[in-house]
């Protein structure tokens, strides 16, 4: 069984059988641990936009929180390439691990079917990076965009490629949910209180 954090009302991970599934209304902080992590902690107040973003009060330290626990339980943290939660916390750069034993991923969840590039960095902790499972490599370049900066007035961006709806840009695709769990699955508690 894996715990998910922070998914969305409407989450696939919803339809896993062995997922415990952690939304608003059941509230991660609910989180009472025995399992390893997939953590989906909100990113406004943590992106390239945050300047301009509107968090509500406490959500800042929601992605604080889910990296003390995937420290303490296993697992893997999702976010955006450039979360400034890595230079926060801190956390590892790709190539080195931390003091828990935990290291960095970058990937596009393009390569798992979304429609848009989606650059994402993975905190993971609690296994060794040689057991990571391969992940699949698309070939060809993504037709939509996620974000808002640079946009024209006609709605598309530089090189043409229109916008993604929210909804769209927050959902995770069901092969990349599935890699995760995987992942997780893989992960083990540290063995102490490193934290």
């Amino acid at each position: 069984m894996v715990a998910v954090l922070f998914a969305r009302r409407d989450s696939v991970y919803k339809t896993f059988p062995d997922c415990d599934v952690f939304d608003a209304d059941r509230d991660a902080l609910n989180y009472s641990g025995g399992q390893s992590i997939v953590a989906h902690p909100p990113c406004r107040a943590w992106g390239q936009l945050a300047h301009m973003a509107n968090p509500r009060p406490g959500e800042r330290e929601l992605a604080l929180w889910a990296v003390d626990m995937i420290r303490l339980h296993g697992g893997v943290l999702e976010h955006p390439r450039a979360s400034r939660l890595w230079k926060e916390k801190p956390l590892p750069p790709v190539g080195e691990l931390d003091a828990w034993g935990g290291f960095t991923l970058q990937v596009r969840q393009f390569d798992w079917g979304h429609k848009a590039e989606k650059a994402t960095k993975l905190y993971v902790c609690g296994c060794d990076p040689a057991d990571v499972p391969p992940h699949p490599v698309r070939v060809g370049e993504p037709r939509f965009v996620v974000g808002t900066s640079g946009r024209r007035k006609d709605g598309t961006r530089l090189g043409g490629r229109p916008e993604i709806p929210k909804s769209e840009r927050e959902a995770t695709p069901l092969a990349f949910a599935e890699w995760l769990v995987e992942l997780a699955g893989l992960c083990r508690a540290p063995i102490g209180d490193l934290c």
